[in-house]
């Protein structure tokens, strides 16, 4: 060995403890090769370290023991393998948690925007940051409030305005009714939902039938009721449902004859398998009640605006192996609701109390009815009305006590045919019975015979019978109108005060012998045979418009409009106004979305009109004027 490699290991050997926390075998090299002036660079190099360089280093990496355990005490080396050399640091006692566990250390750093004026602002989570993202809409302009915009300047925006003065308004009424008009015509997108809300689950009840579910579940043989849900927090307490005011409440304007101001709106969300049967507005209360042959009846509130689903289904209802083809409220109040299929009974429903009962018969006229689909409520609440089979019953209608549901009176008619159609007077103390030979009979319920027998004119074989509007004579319930459709598409319309036959004005002379009590037992023969009407009236007009058999009627509550319709033709309906009796000419048009109509009713204000179809879809317009 050469003395020069002699003496650099003497040196080596003397700085041993120096290079304690170094890797020897990396710090030098056994290579005999090395010349002189590497050697003296890595002399030069390592220096013995002070005080001071000892105690900064035992500050930055820890002591010898402790070097590896500090190395990887936060776990920031993921490819390591050996589990004994990431300890996890302990947990100090009086350590709180402050909510920011479950972030990444990269989302705890901000950037610093200058001194902040809240000295305990924190920073919030992101789940919260997203939640105030998504409380404000992404389509809120700030700008919108600094603009101004003329409804009346430009065509296509006349129809925001509330009223026909109204001119300009700002940009965000603007977008207000923007929004309002667009919820009329579509449906609400799936982006502008709320992502908390969570649609009720369907129920076996009503399947495929509605997405809200079926809350009630009524056997056909009235025994078994599954879960019935009774609406009286709906009508008692649901603020939507509030008696109405004195604004709400007030007289709606007259309706202009030819043109009317009519809008649709959203449509009924749930959708009937079956044909549409029945279409009937709550008394009091912004309820839509449709039933169908596919045995579901549906309750709805009619509400455009509501969220998130416009028009919320209340409550809906199915009758196993019972088709429903009527269904009607009882009584001013609406308190119940009548259904029947083509059965030998049929149900009435308490919406307080969610009860059900079934009639099953009535007594000692059994074989008179074969089925009890042809059943109407009077709109004092007091009676029912059922109209006979045909091949069994002929022309007779059983009135039934809306009470006890037990029998009163029978009804019968004179004709070929039997009943077609029947009505109750506004009054409910009398029924005109219309028969399929184009007779129509005025029956009294107090006199418990008939009053009165008339004929429509050109009529050979009459469908439908309907009245309404007020005004009318009070001898034969106050309606003022009656319509009465055939099968030939023709439907007349008559003035039932040109019905009764004034009497005559004559000399009041006192006859020789006749007392006060004679007068006034003759005055009360007269009055208890009846009133005199016409046998041949002429109606006030002929409407020719359809042709094919009218299939439904309906007035609106304020006597100024009526709706007739046939389901045998598509798109065949048409709007009267009244008292004019003229057609109107704007609506419907081409375009008009209806179908094969088979039901149409008025809401009690008369400002919505319902339509159903033969697909089972319910189609909704607001009359503004």
């Amino acid at each position: 060995m050469s003395r020069r490699k002699q003496k650099q290991e003497e040196d080596f050997s003397s700085d041993e403890d120096s290079f304690a926390d170094f890797d020897e075998e990396a710090a030098f090299s056994s290579d005999d090769d090395n010349d002189d002036d590497d050697n003296d660079k890595r002399k030069n190099a390592i220096l013995e370290k002070d005080s001071d360089e000892e105690e900064l280093e035992r500050f930055v990496l820890g002591k010898k023991e402790t070097f590896r355990e500090q190395l990887f005490r936060d776990d920031f080396l993921p490819a390591v393998t050996d589990s004994k050399a990431l300890v996890k640091a302990p947990a100090t006692g009086d350590a709180k948690s402050t909510g920011l566990e479950h972030l990444a250390d990269s989302e705890l750093f901000t950037l610093d925007a200058g001194e902040s004026t809240d000295e305990d602002e924190v920073e919030l989570p992101k789940q919260a940051l997203q939640e105030a993202e998504e409380e404000a809409p992404a389509w809120q302009d700030s700008d919108d409030e600094r603009l101004t915009v003329s409804l009346a300047g430009a065509t296509r925006l006349r129809k925001l305005r509330q009223t026909e003065a109204e001119d300009v308004v700002s940009g965000t009424e603007y977008v207000r009714r923007l929004r309002q008009q667009y919820l009329r015509l579509y449906p609400q997108p799936e982006w502008a939902k709320g992502t908390g809300t969570k649609r009720r689950r369907r129920s076996s009840a009503a399947s495929d039938d509605s997405s809200a579910g079926s809350d009630m579940e009524v056997d056909s043989d009235g025994e078994s009721i599954d879960g019935p849900s009774p609406l009286d927090a709906f009508l008692r307490d649901a603020s939507s449902f509030a008696a109405p005011t004195s604004e709400n409440s007030r007289k709606r304007r007259k309706l202009r004859p030819e043109t009317i101001d009519i809008q649709r709106t959203r449509d009924i969300p749930d959708t009937h398998r079956a044909a549409v049967s029945t279409l009937a507005f709550h008394p009091r209360r912004p309820i839509l009640l449709s039933a169908s042959t596919s045995s579901v009846m549906f309750l709805h509130q009619i509400d455009a605006s509501a969220y998130p689903t416009p028009h919320p289904a209340l409550t809906s209802v199915q009758v196993r192996r019972t088709d429903v083809r009527r269904a009607a409220f009882v009584g001013p109040e609406g308190a119940e609701i009548v259904f029947a299929g083509r059965r030998r009974y049929f149900h009435t429903w308490n919406l307080a109390s969610g009860v059900v009962t079934k009639v099953s018969r009535i007594h000692g006229h059994q074989r008179e009815h074969r089925t009890m689909e042809r059943l109407r409520p009077s709109p004092c609440g007091r009676y029912i009305a059922v109209a006979a089979s045909d091949k069994k019953g002929g022309g007779m209608l059983n009135v039934l006590s809306a009470a006890t549901m037990q029998w009163i009176a029978q009804a019968r008619i004179d004709g070929r045919g039997g009943v077609s159609d029947f009505a109750w007077w506004s009054d409910g103390n009398g029924l005109t019975i219309a028969g399929k030979d184009g007779r129509i009979t005025e029956w009294s319920v107090t006199a418990r015979r008939t009053v009165g027998i008339w004929r429509d004119e050109g009529s050979i074989g009459g469908t439908v019978i309907a009245m309404g509007g007020r005004g009318g004579p009070s001898e034969i319930g106050g309606d003022r109108w009656v319509a009465v459709g055939s099968n030939s598409g023709i439907l007349n319309l008559y003035d039932r005060t040109e019905l009764v036959i004034k009497p005559k004005p004559g000399p009041a002379k006192e006859e020789e012998g006749v007392g006060e009590g004679s007068r006034q037992g003759k005055g009360a023969g007269k009055a208890d045979s009846g009133v005199e009407i016409k046998p041949l009236p002429e109606p006030r007009r002929v409407f020719e418009q359809l042709t094919t058999a009218i299939s439904a009627v309906a007035f609106a509550p304020d006597g100024q409009l009526m709706a007739f319709a046939s389901q045998h033709k598509k798109d065949a309906l048409r709007l009267v106004h009244l008292p004019s009796c003229t057609v109107y000419r704007n609506w419907p048009t081409e375009q008009t979305p209806l179908g094969r109509v088979t039901a149409v009713a008025f809401s009690a204000a008369g400002d919505v009109l319902a339509v159903g179809n033969d697909v089972g879809k319910i189609r909704l317009w607001e009359i503004r004027g």
